[in-house]
């Protein structure tokens, strides 16, 4: 699953994100959500959240 859909994205779930720094290079990085920082229901880069290590970066896939 992609990370657009806000609705999709809860505390506590595992994903994959792209931080700002590392946009260029696509390097991804796991970890699990502690806080959704987009408030609109969707965006086309991804939701942007703060995972449970304090990094920062907009989600690219959803762990199942």
């Amino acid at each position: 699953m992609n990370g657009q859909n806000r609705k999709d994205i809860k505390p506590g779930i595992e994903v994959y994100i792209v931080q700002k720094q590392d946009q260029r290079s696509g390097k991804r990085t796991r970890g699990i959500v502690k806080d959704i920082l987009t408030n609109s229901a969707q965006h086309p880069h991804g939701i942007k959240v703060r995972l449970q290590t304090g990094e920062v970066g907009r989600v690219q896939e959803i762990v199942e």
